[in-house]
């Protein structure tokens, strides 16, 4: 005769997504100041791009798949290599590896991440108000860049410095939210959490999780 056995598992895993968000958030931050224009494209932002934006957010991946978080693994992996390679498209032409892109190809590559990020949005409805709003203004962010590049106007690609420094402060924001709030055990900054329904084999809540087992 078949019995449910609830088996009650703590969570000993540190909460990978705060990394994620900072590296996205402060790279973002510093490469849309230079698309509005303040500063120039060099080594600073470049590093940043590999060192922060890029590994940090593929190791934080990594972490959120040893957490069976499908939609974290997906996220902070892609825009992790993403940052490694924008970084090629502006590194690997000068070691004279391929060509330097056109503003057609920077056009496709920009529209087609700003696809991918639409998609992830429609995910974030799931999960709490700072990642709708991070993924919401990055939807709109490739979306300018691709119609700045395949038009040529310099006016679009300012705007979308703007419109991107907002995105990478909104990233920062979800972040340090995150870390504050279970550092001190209460809320200091709201997120807008999400309740999930119940699934009829897993629910999380808070820090455990409970799997339904079959005996």
């Amino acid at each position: 005769m078949e019995k449910e056995q609830i088996v009650s598992i703590k969570e000993i895993t540190a909460n990978p997504a705060p990394l994620g968000l900072i590296a996205f958030g402060m790279t973002t931050v510093l490469l849309n100041i230079h698309n509005a224009g303040f500063i120039g494209l060099d080594a600073m932002i470049l590093a940043m791009g590999i060192f922060f934006g890029g590994m940090a957010q593929v190791i934080a991946g990594i972490m959120e798949f040893k957490k069976n978080n499908t939609f974290g693994t997906t996220a902070f992996t892609s825009y992790g290599f993403f940052w490694l390679s924008l970084v090629g498209l502006n590194i690997l032409p000068l070691m004279g590896i391929g060509e330097a892109p056109n503003a057609l190809s920077m056009a496709a590559f920009l529209f087609m991440w700003g696809l991918f990020t639409m998609f992830m949005f429609v995910g974030t409805l799931r999960i709490n108000k700072a990642l709708q709003v991070v993924f919401g203004s990055l939807t709109i962010l490739f979306f300018l860049l691709a119609i700045g590049k395949f038009t040529g106007s310099a006016l679009i690609l300012v705007i979308a410095g703007y419109e991107g420094i907002f995105c990478g402060l909104s990233a920062m924001y979800a972040a340090m939210a995150q870390v504050l709030n279970e550092v001190y055990g209460k809320t200091l900054l709201p997120i807008g959490e999400y309740s999930p329904l119940k699934s009829s084999t897993r629910e999380k809540t808070n820090n455990e999780e409970i799997v339904y087992n079959k005996a």
